[in-house]
């Protein structure tokens, strides 16, 4: 794979997650992998195959808190050629939580895709503490602003409100 080549398989991804983002159809995630590909997610484990990916991405992206990140655009990237890999910061980004303020926490990414540039592999590494922190505030300034739902008030109760 090239240089071009690669840049074309990561726009595609990018496109593809904020096509997703809008529509809100987590399932059209996991078809962007190929049918053996493997999702590696530190707090969650190992995924084998786009049929394991697909229940695992649905449930997280549908319940609290996932179902409150809006998008998830790259920092930035970096092309690794000889190995068909991007590796990215990835912007968790959560909605406004009615006060105009803008809440998220990164993860690095990285991407691995074939020579034909299918994506094989992606793998999540972060600091969950980060995560619920960032959480955590975003729960306070909603429930301050009133748009907190039930589960996450149940959230902010178990994050220490």
């Amino acid at each position: 794979m090239n240089e071009n080549t690669l840049q074309s398989a990561f726009d595609r991804y990018l496109a593809k997650v904020e096509e997703i983002c809008e529509t809100k159809d987590w399932s059209a995630f996991a078809d962007m992998f190929t049918e053996d590909a493997t999702y590696s997610e530190h707090a969650y484990g190992e995924f084998s195959g786009r049929e394991e990916i697909r229940p695992w991405i649905i449930k997280t992206m549908t319940t609290f808190p996932g179902s409150e990140m809006t998008g998830f655009p790259p920092a930035w990237s970096v092309l690794d050629v000889p190995t068909n890999r991007v590796i990215c910061d990835i912007r968790n980004i959560m909605r406004d939580p009615g006060d105009g303020s803008v809440h998220e926490a990164s993860n690095i990414t990285i991407l691995t895709f074939d020579d034909e540039g299918n994506l094989v592999r992606e793998e999540d590494i972060y600091n969950p503490q980060k995560f619920a922190d960032m959480t955590r505030d975003w729960c306070r300034v909603a429930d301050a602003h009133g748009t907190l739902s039930d589960i996450g008030k149940k959230m902010l109760a178990a994050l220490g409100g």
